[in-house]
C-alpha cells in the first residue's frame, strides 16, 4: 500500500473549479486565478487551523493515531479537525513542510515534493526515472557527481547534451537533462528544442530550472516531464537553509486506471531513501516563499543593470573594466535576447536571471578581485539577499580559473556597480 496520505498531498496544486475547503478553496473565490505574489502569500491558508496569522513551527517527528480503533487505517491518519494537516511520521510528511509543498505547487504548476538539497532532489528524480542512459551538458558540477555515483550502481552511462552523435544514442525512457540557465554562467538553453528530441527519442526531459524561479520561467509550458530546482537558492532566498524540490508534470503526476501516479510513487520512494526536510527549513521556506516575486524581479533587473554596465564598459575599450576584464555571459546576452519573437524572449519574458559570470583576463585578477569588495560577500552559492561573488574556482575544480560567479541580492544595483568599480579601480 502506497504510504502517501490523500489527506497531506499539499504538493497537489489547486484547480480552478469547485468549492473544496482544501487546495481548490482559493481559486473558487475569485473568477480569474490569483497572481504569482498573491499564491505564494496565499496557497497554504486551507492548511491553516490555527488562528495565528504567522505559521507555526512544528518539530515532533511522530504524531498520535485516533484514539476511536474503527478509524485506524494503515498510513492514513486523518484528524478530522484539521484534514489538510494530518501527519503520519515526519519521514512521510510533517506540518511545515507540507505548507512548503502547497505553495511550491501553486507557484510553478505541478504538484511538489520536497528533499533535503537539490542534489537529493536530482538523485530521487534518477531513482524513480531509472533511465540506462542520461544526457547532461556542463552545468553544475554535482549533478555529474551523482550520476557517477548511480553508475557504479547501475551502470548509468552519461552522455553530452551538446552532441548530436551522444544524443542519437538516446533510447526510449532515457533523460534528457537541461540545466538552463547555465550554472555558472547564466546563459539559457532552448527547452522547445529539448522537448522535439526527447519526442523523437522516446526520452524523458527534466530541467533543473533553479536560476530562473518563477516569475522568470515556466518549463511546464514546454511539456517538461519533472521540473528540478534547488531550494536552498531562490525559494530559499536567505542563504539559511538547504532543499531541493521536484515538480511533476501534472498529467504524470495523476493515478491511472487505479495506478498511484508519479507523485505518489515519489512520496513511497522518498519515505525510504529518508531525505526529507527538516522542520525548521520547512518553516523557513514558507517564510521565503512569502517575498519570492518581490525579490526575484529585483535581483533580475538589478543583475540586467549591472551587465548591461559591463558590457558597454567593455564596448568602450577605456577604464579599469575594459583592462581586466575579458568577456562576461548572461541568458541577455545571448543573440536571440535581442530578437523579441526569439525562443529565449518567449522561455523567459520577464527577465534573464539574476546570476551572470565574468571572466578576467587573468586567474590572479579573479582571485584577488573579492578582496576588494564592500557589498559583495566572497562565497558559494547564490539566490540570497545578498549579492555574492565567487571565485569560482574554489568550488568547482573544473571550471575556468578566471571565472567569477555573479550572484546580485536586493541591495541597490547603483551601489553595486560602485562596489565592482571601485574593486577594479583597486587592482
Amino acid at each position: 500500500m502506497s504510504s502517501a496520505n490523500p489527506a497531506t498531498a499539499a504538493g497537489v496544486p489547486p484547480t480552478t473549479s469547485g468549492s473544496d475547503k482544501g487546495p481548490n478553496q482559493l481559486a473558487a473565490a475569485f473568477s480569474r486565478e490569483l497572481s504569482l505574489a498573491s499564491r505564494s502569500v496565499h496557497a497554504d491558508d486551507y492548511i491553516n487551523n490555527h488562528r495565528a496569522v504567522a505559521p507555526p513551527m512544528h518539530v515532533s517527528t511522530t504524531f498520535r493515531y485516533s484514539n476511536n480503533p474503527d478509524d485506524l487505517t494503515p498510513w492514513h491518519n486523518t484528524d478530522p479537525a484539521a484534514p489538510y494537516d494530518s501527519h503520519v511520521y515526519s519521514r512521510d510528511s510533517a506540518p511545515n513542510t507540507t505548507r512548503f509543498e502547497a505553495i511550491l505547487a501553486s507557484v510553478i504548476g505541478g504538484p511538489t515534493l520536497t528533499y533535503t538539497s537539490g542534489l537529493a532532489a536530482f538523485y530521487a528524480m534518477l531513482v524513480f526515472l531509472n533511465p540506462k542512459r542520461i544526457a547532461i551538458g556542463g552545468g553544475y558540477h554535482g549533478c555529474h557527481g551523482v550520476i557517477r555515483l548511480l553508475s557504479k550502481l547501475s551502470g548509468l552511462e552519461q552522455l553530452e547534451l551538446e552532441d548530436d552523435a551522444d544524443l542519437a544514442k538516446l533510447q526510449k525512457g532515457d533523460v534528457i537533462h537541461v540545466e538552463t540557465p547555465l550554472n555558472p554562467t547564466g546563459e539559457a538553453r532552448d527547452l522547445a528544442y529539448y522537448r522535439k528530441k526527447a519526442d523523437e527519442l522516446g526520452c524523458f526531459l527534466t530541467v533543473d530550472a533553479t536560476f530562473a524561479p518563477p516569475p522568470l520561467m515556466d518549463p511546464f509550458q514546454y511539456g517538461v516531464d519533472i521540473v528540478m530546482h534547488s531550494g536552498t537558492k531562490y525559494f530559499g532566498g536567505h542563504s539559511d537553509l538547504l532543499s531541493g524540490v521536484l515538480s511533476i508534470r501534472p498529467d504524470h503526476a495523476a493515478d491511472k486506471d487505479g495506478k498511484p501516479g508519479w507523485y505518489k510513487q515519489l512520496v513511497e520512494e522518498r519515505l525510504f531513501l529518508g531525505s526529507v526536510m527538516g522542520s525548521l527549513e520547512g518553516w523557513l521556506g514558507v517564510r521565503s516563499m512569502r517575498t519570492l516575486e518581490l525579490r526575484v524581479m529585483r535581483q533580475s533587473a538589478s543583475a540586467q543593470q549591472l551587465v548591461d554596465w559591463l558590457s558597454s564598459e567593455l564596448k568602450s575599450g577605456a577604464g579599469a573594466v575594459s583592462d581586466l576584464v575579458l568577456k562576461v555571459q548572461h541568458a541577455s546576452l545571448q543573440p536571440e535576447a535581442a530578437d523579441a519573437n526569439s525562443w529565449l524572449r518567449k522561455q523567459m519574458p520577464n527577465g534573464f536571471g539574476p546570476v551572470f559570470s565574468i571572466y578576467m583576463k587573468s586567474e590572479e585578477d579573479a582571485k584577488r578581485l573579492p578582496s576588494k569588495l564592500h557589498l559583495f560577500h566572497h562565497a558559494t552559492s547564490l539566490g540570497g539577499v545578498e549579492s555574492l561573488i565567487e571565485w569560482r574556482a574554489m568550488s568547482d575544480l573544473t571550471c575556468d580559473k578566471r571565472l567569477l560567479r555573479v550572484s546580485v541580492g536586493v541591495e541597490g544595483w547603483e551601489d553595486l556597480k560602485e562596489d565592482l568599480l571601485q574593486g577594479f579601480r583597486a587592482l
